[in-house]
Parts: structure tokens; sequence; C-alpha cells
């Protein structure tokens, strides 16, 4: 028996193949939207995928459990509550899968969804790990929150704090200490708050470690789990639904985004991701774009900043980086929203200014200066005494509350956002002198 885990760091999403040896035969767990190297996995070692479970309906990525149901014929494995569209086998609590000398065995455990799983894998009679989704991380347990607006049962954050007290402690935490706990997600996700950077634990190791699973009442834990949660990107419900309803084959998808022709002219008031370095987009760009930077969490920075109800131009500066990029909206769904991508040199009829950095440490009183970092942050202090907080995700309806009487000059934590803030502000107030202080900010941290 093998255990396989896989990694995105972009979305700090883990999924896992399971192969039995004896058997020839994989089951997957909360496979990532890239079916291929779950393929690839299952050839080198021999063996045919039989089975793919899902922990819930996902929210922060899209799932490839359809795609490979199609084209393997594995069967595929959800809690009923999940209410899903597409053919599956009911997983519900007591429900197990036998595959070879592996039993794989279900848990209800909600309280990050209403329709969660973990899974126990148990290995010649002995519990030997097990698969716990959203529900325990390591550190920290699935945000409560996510579910007050989507998926067949929505349920309010209060009352998924809830059953998440009764789920870990009366399911997870009764494991055996030596049982090897493998999450859904590590550090850096928006699904929890505080994540370890670490890739597995064990049940002993949480219970001594966790804060969530220490010792509290009820009402602690519920107060506790609530508060100072990251905020919740545009495109987590349609996630929910697009899994819950099973998404098109990854790679006719990505094919199907339609190619313009280079130096492509959108037309007026056009939703425009130009994913270009912040210096190339600052020469030239077309008016009203808003400057997302390929980068590692460009997939949550475009799903966090273009709502899914959006059709958007995509904008890149090489054929190599235009694949890229479709790619990773494709890891969010967001490949269905394109409406053309193309490439731009710079030609682009819209000039951003230069910041004076000198100039404007000498004087920020002059300056209107809005810092675009998450509430949460805020907390730990801010870099100007005066400035105005509005989140990147919020900016584009919040815009307009920015004084105009100075130039504004835009700033987050290490300077990757304030590119698109800055070009969010820029858009949204054509008569304003807007600036980026970019990563000038850790000048005044």
């Amino acid at each position: 028996m093998k255990i396989q885990q896989f990694e995105d760091k972009g979305l700090a999403h883990y999924s896992y193949a399971i192969l039995s040896e004896c058997a020839g035969e994989v089951v997957l767990i909360d496979p990532a939207r890239d079916p291929q190297p779950y393929y690839d996995y299952a050839v080198a070692h021999n063996a045919k995928i039989v089975g793919v479970i899902e922990t819930h309906p996902h929210a922060d990525f899209v799932s490839s459990h359809l795609e490979i149901h199609q084209q393997t014929g594995a069967t595929i494995y959800a809690h009923s509550k999940v209410g899903a569209d597409y053919l599956h086998q009911a997983f519900d609590e007591g429900a197990a899968l036998q595959v070879g000398k592996v039993k794989l065995k279900s848990l209800y455990t909600p309280g990050h969804s209403p329709d969660s799983i973990s899974v126990v894998l148990e290995h010649e009679g002995k519990d030997k790990a097990v698969f716990t989704g959203d529900t325990l991380f390591i550190g920290d347990v699935g945000r409560p929150d996510l579910r007050e607006k989507a998926g067949s049962i929505t349920a309010k954050r209060e009352e998924l704090a809830r059953q998440m007290y009764h789920s870990t402690r009366e399911k997870l935490m009764k494991l055996d200490d030596d049982v090897l706990v493998y999450p859904a997600h590590g550090a850096g996700t928006l699904c929890g708050k505080g994540l370890s950077e670490a890739s597995s634990s064990t049940i002993g190791a949480e219970k001594r470690t966790n804060y969530a699973l220490q010792q509290m009442s009820e009402e602690e834990f519920v107060k506790v789990l609530t508060e100072d949660q990251p905020f919740i990107p545009k495109y987590f419900g349609y996630d929910v639904g697009l899994n819950k309803q099973g998404a098109p084959a990854y790679k006719p998808s990505l094919e199907g985004v339609k190619r313009l022709e280079q130096n492509f002219s959108p037309e007026e008031g056009a939703v425009i991701v130009d994913a270009r370095g912040e210096k190339a987009f600052k020469k030239g760009h077309h008016k009203g774009a808003i400057n997302i930077q390929n980068g590692n969490k460009f997939e949550t920075w475009l799903g966090s900043i273009v709502g899914p109800e959006e059709r958007y131009y995509l904008v890149a500066e090489s054929e190599e980086q235009l694949h890229e990029l479709i790619s990773k909206a494709a890891k969010i769904g967001y490949e269905l929203l394109i409406k053309g991508a193309f490439l731009l040199d710079g030609e682009a009829n819209t000039k951003s200014p230069q910041l004076d950095v000198e100039a404007f440490g000498q004087h920020p009183e002059d300056y209107t200066i809005v810092d675009i970092r998450n509430a949460s942050e805020v907390k730990g202090g801010r870099f100007f005494e005066n400035s105005i907080n509005i989140p990147l995700p919020e900016l584009r309806e919040r815009a307009g509350e920015i004084p105009t009487d100075k130039p504004v000059v835009v700033h987050c934590a290490g300077g990757y956002r304030s590119a698109a803030g800055s070009s969010i502000v820029e858009a949204a107030l054509p008569g304003a002198t807007v600036l980026d202080l970019s990563e000038a900010v850790n000048k005044f941290k």
C-alpha cells in the first residue's frame, strides 16, 4: 500500500492517490482540475484508477472528479448531502470501500461545510491514516463561513462552527494518536486562518498543538472559530456550484479559450485582466485594465477581484505566459469566463505615472494614502497614520470612497497587490493622479 500526496502550491491544495499494489488499483481523494498527474501515477505503477472520493464540494478549486470518471470509469464517491448532479455512489457515515488490503471508511464530519466527510484508511485491520479534507488542517480547522449562500445545503457560520466542534471531538479526536493526518490544504489557503507549513501530521500531535483541538466549551470554540477569518473570494460560491455539477474536461476547455490577434483592442468598458509585470503595464495598457501580475497567487487574486458573473479579456506578454495563465484560471473554473486572450507588446494607449518615493517620504501628508491590505493585516498596525483601508477584494466596489483632492498613493504589504489596486483606482477615478508605492513600501514598515 502506498499513499502519494500531490501539491498545488498556488492554491496550497493537497490531493492524494492511494495505491493497492496487490490489487493494482488506485483511489484518488480530492483531485485537482488537471487529471494528468493522476493518470501518470497510475501508469507508472501499472494500476487502474477505480475510485474518486470527494470530501465535499470545494470552494477554492475545481476538481477533476467527473472527467476522471468519464475517462477511466472510476466510481465517484460523495456524501448524499452534497446533492451531486453527477453519477456517484453515496459515501455516508459507515460506508466503506475495499481496495485490495486497504479499506477506506467514511466519517461524516460537517463543520467546514454541511456535507463534509473525512476518509479513514484501514490497512490489515488497523487505522493508519485519515484524509480530513477541509475539516482538520495541520494547526487549524476549516473555516465555517463559506456555505451561507452556496451549495445544495446552506448553513450559518455559527451552526457550522458548532458542527465542527462535535466533528473534531466526537469523530477525529477519537482516532488513535498515531493515525496520520492528511488534509486537503496547507499554509496559504483561504479555507482556514492559521495553518502550519507542514503537509501532514498525526492525531496525537494535533491534539497537543492545534489551537482548535484544545479543551474549551462549545461556546468558546464557536467564538474563536468565527472571529478573524480571512476574506471570502468572489469565486468561492461559483466553485462550490461547479464542483457539485462536475466541471468540463480540462484540456478541451483550455483549447476552447478564444485567442485574439496581438494588440487586440477590447470594447469600451470591458473587464480586462492584464497579467504582465507592473513595469510593462505602467508603460502602456488598455484603459480600465486591471494589473493582476502573473505569480504564485494569480488565480486567487483573479477570483477575488473578478466576479463569476463577469466575462473578461486576458492579456499576457508571451505565448508561454498566456498558456500558463489560462491553465491557472482553469484551476478555479475561470477559463470558462474568458472572452478572449491576446498578447500585448506595450503599444496600448494608457500610461501610469511613477511615484517620486523620496518626495512622498518627506511629505506623506500631501497624499491620500490607500492601504489595500486585509482588515486582519491592518489590525497588526498601519504603515501610515492617516491611511484609508479598503481591502483589495472590495476595491472595485468601493473606490468611489477615496478623496481625489490630493494625489492618491496605493500600498499593500510587499508590492504585488498594489499593482492591481492602483490600476483599479486609476480606472475608477479617471480625474485623479493615482500612484503605486509598489515594493518601496518596505522602506516605510
